[in-house]
């Protein structure tokens, strides 16, 4: 799966994505709410303007955005033109069924004419909306912002790695020259666009491979915990996401440990959702906070990136340990 959204050459938004749905009810709401200050005459009546605008508006907005999260995938199968005036006719008929049959009691019923044209009007700014965004944040663009953010990762993680094969290249020249085979097959998938998602089972192997290089430098002060088998392999999830991640909890948990400390990666599915914890000793803040908090950001815009709204990377300081929570939708590998 691309980091593009919505296959083109239809430039709908995807209404399954809660991004999107939050965006439709704030940018509706919004109009609304212009409605109400250019109609007000009066700023005394204008919060009870308001209510009786939201009893009007908010139910076939909603049943709208109900609607459409429903029907998505058929509406991305049609002609951009033919799914716009989809999209503007089911609104408007909501909006004047709404208007025609459920009016709340005590609120001036506009025509459902009216209420009609008003609803593809408010559809048609908000699929602009939609259009001029996409426009701004082009496939190359996005790609671009990408490829720039896992540049980032890459040199912390050659310095640590060619670290790591120095320090044994003279007391086991055999285990230096696997971790020099081992570097070269991370690189070459460090070297990869990286703009399509992967499987989970990949990402998996692409962090132990790093965690053995670590351990010729830090031998048996890194220990490791596994917790993934409640998590399918096939589910997609951004390149490089755990990686850094691991980084972090090496660099910062686990070096300045004078005794041998734990790296805990558990994954498990729940429904719909991937849910991702990885845990590492705390030590508090110190001089290379403000490159963690870097790393972590770089996460958290990398997820923007491929899911909006749909994923987040949460973390949490306590009881002597640094818990890093990334959940993300449950996307099997080979599904769009």
């Amino acid at each position: 799966m691309s980091i593009r959204q919505n296959p083109a050459p239809t430039r709908l938004p995807d209404f399954g994505n809660l991004g999107v749905m939050l965006r439709c009810l704030l940018g509706v709401n919004l109009l609304a709410l212009f409605a109400a200050l250019a109609r007000n005459t009066a700023l005394a009546r204008l919060p009870e303007e308001l209510v009786e605008l939201a009893a009007l508006v908010e139910p076939p907005l909603i049943a709208s955005v109900v609607l459409l999260y429903a029907a998505g995938r058929p509406l991305a199968r049609l002609p951009y033109a033919a799914a716009l005036a989809a999209v503007m006719l089911a609104s408007a008929a909501l909006a004047a069924l709404f208007m025609a049959l459920f009016t709340p009691p005590g609120v001036p019923p506009p025509s459902p004419l009216r209420a009609a044209l008003w609803a593809a009007a408010a559809a048609a700014a908000v699929l602009l909306y939609f259009d001029l965004r996409h426009r701004a944040f082009s496939p190359a663009l996005t790609e671009a912002r990408l490829m720039a953010l896992t540049a980032r990762i890459r040199p912390h993680f050659l310095f640590n790695s060619l670290n790591a094969v120095l320090g044994v290249i003279r007391s086991d020249p055999r285990r230096a020259e696997q971790a020099l085979e081992e570097l070269s097959d991370l690189f070459r998938v460090l070297m990869a666009e990286n703009k399509q998602l992967v499987t989970l089972g990949e990402e998996i192997a692409l962090c132990r491979q790093y965690l053995d290089l670590e351990h010729l430098r830090l031998g048996e002060r890194l220990r490791v915990a596994w917790d993934i088998e409640g998590c399918p392999a096939d589910a997609q999830v951004p390149p490089l996401m755990l990686q850094p991640l691991l980084e972090n909890a090496v660099y910062h948990g686990i070096e300045p440990c004078t005794e041998p400390a734990t790296v805990t990666i558990r994954a498990e599915r729940a429904g719909e959702e991937i849910r991702i914890v990885l845990s590492n000793p705390y030590h508090g803040e110190n001089a290379h906070h403000a490159g963690n908090r870097m790393a972590l950001d770089n996460i958290r815009e990398r997820l923007m990136l491929f899911y909006d709204l749909e994923a987040r990377l949460d973390t949490e300081a306590q009881e002597g340990l640094f818990r890093a929570t990334i959940r993300l939708p449950y996307r099997r590998g080979g599904t769009a």
